[in-house]
């Protein structure tokens, strides 16, 4: 479940890893919205979770995808960088495609939606979260039909 983060400064300190999907699909970005704890919910995120002990990142990255939405996923490319969640969590990000299954909101979330380049600004997304999508967002394709897997 730890990972340890290029943080020089803590460099012995076990960090838990969260990996979240920047899933694609014609033109679109995958948001969820958290419905636990209550904390965050309400509050929209990229979906994803913890990383267990003996699992890649991107091993978790299917099974966090699978557990959470009820889809297939490959993972793409690791989004660079790292964002501190709270004290002792990090997000990681990669970019997924969508193999099989259509998204549903089955843990952790009450509900998806698949947002434009447009519309990323449309939902209240995590504080925490608010860097990585906009790297995610660099990397949406610009043109409907060149998704994930459109």
């Amino acid at each position: 479940m730890t990972e340890r983060t290029t943080d020089p400064a803590a460099p012995h300190e076990p960090v838990v890893v969260v990996v979240a999907g920047a899933l694609y699909d014609r033109g679109r970005l995958l948001a969820a919205r958290r419905s636990a704890p209550v904390e965050l919910a309400g509050r929209w995120e990229l979906p994803g979770g913890k990383l267990e002990p003996g699992e890649s990142p991107e091993a978790a990255l299917v099974r966090e995808l699978r557990e959470e939405l009820g889809v297939e996923v490959e993972p793409g490319e690791r989004i660079p960088g790292e964002w501190p969640l709270k004290p002792g969590y990090v997000l990681w990000v990669w970019t997924a495609r969508l193999l099989s299954g259509e998204p549903r909101p089955l843990e952790d979330h009450d509900a998806l939606r698949w947002l434009t380049r447009s519309e990323l600004d449309s939902v209240d997304w995590l504080d925490q979260d608010r860097p990585a999508v906009a790297e995610a967002a660099r990397r949406l394709p610009r043109t409907p039909g060149t998704g994930a897997h459109g």
